[in-house]
């Protein structure tokens, strides 16, 4: 079940119009009541002799005692629905659930004579509508803070009573949602997000690209956004607020959001905090491309997820790197697989935060790497990106299962649907260069593939009749035979391979053993890598950035 308490309202009357209304699309159908405060407040749904101005009148009869001291915004609205797949509840069972909410609130404590006063209304089979003035009968207002995290607490208990839909449930780092009124305008202008979402794209793809603060700024003002930079009277930043070019309100000014609404993690002390913790990358790295840097780090993803002896706090820092990896991939990705790639990191984002407070200072290697593919021109085969690809997945598996042992369900259920995606894109991108290395693997001799089958034998005694069934055997076989060309021994690497990641999910053994050679070996890569000193198509034209995030 899930709970959506509204802004207190000042218009009793004007909330039960709505509610015994036909709706905003016709949706309402016999609207009524299933319980009140004493069982006998009239019913203008059922009760030909009732009217809305009578029902209002006996919700707001003690606001009108209070006088002067009630509450300007006297009227609590709260909805209460259940999920699509729940079995219709009876008018008795959702009267119990009201009575039970307004208990857990503190709006009518059970047993006590000077309660609000309140109606629950039903006009659909999937949920009911609480509406109560905030006037006790000793003319005080209500004890009812935290009413949310009350309700949803109560919730989760009538749910496993029920036998309901479990609902995962948030920790109150979700990005706030776009308003019914940014909806209706991003239908109006024929747009398919809302501001609020296309800013927040702008933003983080900002974050994931910017080495320092300024630069951030820039990034954002040259992506087609508005930006107003806020100062301390010492000249210290003190925030900012963004607004799109095109987005103004009735007046014509733009429609300004600052960082932490668009998300908690994007506010500006955050974004500063994040810059802060990625150093100019040490000499000894600068030899190796980014993209191999990369896909190194995020390979180290997952073990740094299941070190028992790490901090959550350095977890929560290596997923909030593994978001930054998603957001960025976009800017470089082919353009075909850009859509997918955006919607992997979307998805994903919800799962970069939690209230886990992340030290950045412990994921500073994958965060410069993230910086540096966007300095350098994307790979012009699809080997690296492929295996960057791979590695992220894993990691977003990882990421989910962290967040699960944790009790993180919605960050867990977001990277589960961040993985789909990549997957998706994984596939398209390896089959080019798995169609090379299978086109490899069957220019082989027979005594080459025997030889390699030894070695499988050798390495994978359990695993090696799958794996030399399977048609991506040869691959398997020409990257084995080419990791002998740089002095390794196929065997203990193979067996290296097997051990790095559980393979029980795998649907291929060949596929996934191919792409982990790839990350374990300096295997052929793009002839581009080498051009480290030449600045990304991502940075150096600002409409690359808004192409990508609208």
């Amino acid at each position: 079940m899930i709970a959506n308490i509204v802004k207190p309202g000042h218009n009793t009357r004007g909330v039960l119009n709505y509610l015994y209304g036909p709706g905003r699309a016709n949706e309402h159908t016999d609207p009524h009541l299933v319980a009140s405060f004493d069982g006998f407040a009239p019913d203008p749904g059922r009760d030909p002799d009732a009217t809305l101005a009578q029902l209002s009148a006996v919700l707001d009869l003690r606001v009108k005692q209070a006088g002067h001291k009630a509450p300007k915004n006297h009227v609590w609205h709260c909805s209460i629905r259940a999920a699509p797949e729940d079995r219709h509840l009876t008018d008795d069972e959702w009267a119990t659930i009201a009575r039970r909410v307004l208990n857990a609130t503190g709006i009518s404590p059970a047993g006590d004579p000077d309660a609000c006063r309140w109606v629950a209304v039903r006009h659909a089979d999937d949920h009911i509508h609480i509406v109560a003035t905030k006037v006790r009968g000793d003319l005080r207002p209500p004890r009812n803070w935290n009413d949310f995290l009350h309700t949803d607490k109560e919730l989760v208990a009538i749910e496993k009573e029920y036998g309901l839909r479990q609902v995962p449930r948030g920790d109150r780092t979700a990005a706030k949602r776009p308003t019914r009124a940014e909806q209706e305008k991003a239908r109006r202008t024929g747009t398919t997000r809302t501001s609020r979402e296309h800013l927040r794209t702008i933003v983080r793809t900002a974050v994931s690209a910017a080495t320092t603060t300024e630069e951030f700024f820039r990034i954002v003002e040259g992506a087609g956004a508005l930006i107003d930079v806020q100062y301390f009277p010492s000249g210290d930043v003190r925030g900012y607020k963004v607004a799109l070019n095109n987005d103004t309100n009735a007046q014509g000014e733009p429609v300004w959001f600052s960082g932490s609404t668009l998300a908690a993690d994007l506010s500006y002390p955050k974004i500063a905090e994040r810059l802060a913790a990625t150093e100019a990358s040490p000499a000894n790295q600068t030899e190796t491309p980014a993209w191999r840097r990369l896909s190194i780090a995020i390979d180290r993803t997952p073990d740094h997820l299941a070190d028992a002896d790490s901090e959550d706090e350095a977890g929560q820092a290596h997923i909030a790197a593994l978001a930054e990896a998603l957001d960025a991939l976009p800017l470089v990705g082919p353009v075909g697989l850009q859509v997918q790639l955006m919607q992997a990191a979307t998805a994903f984002e919800r799962a970069g935060r939690s209230r886990i407070r992340a030290h950045h200072q412990q994921a500073q290697v994958t965060r410069r790497a993230v910086k540096a593919i966007l300095r350098e021109p994307a790979p012009k085969d699809g080997t690296l990106l492929a295996t960057v690809l791979d590695a992220l997945l894993l990691a977003v598996v990882a990421a989910q299962h962290w967040h699960r042992i944790r009790g993180n369900t919605q960050q867990a259920e977001a990277a589960s649907q961040a993985a789909e995606h990549i997957r998706v894109t994984y596939r398209a991108v390896a089959a080019e260069t798995l169609a090379v290395i299978h086109h490899r693997g069957r220019r082989l001799v027979r005594s080459l593939l025997d030889r390699q089958a030894t070695v499988v034998r050798q390495a994978l005694p359990d695993l090696a009749d799958q794996i030399l069934a399977e048609p991506a055997w040869p691959a398997l076989a020409a990257t084995l035979s080419h990791t002998t060309t740089v002095s390794h021994d196929p065997a203990a690497l193979l067996a290296r391979a097997a051990r790095h990641r559980e393979l029980d999910t795998a649907t291929n053994l060949s596929e996934v053993l191919t792409w982990r050679l790839n990350r374990l070996v300096k295997l052929p890569e793009s002839p581009s890598n080498n051009a480290t000193d030449q600045t990304s198509p991502a940075l150096a034209s600002p409409s690359s950035l808004q192409r990508h995030t609208r």
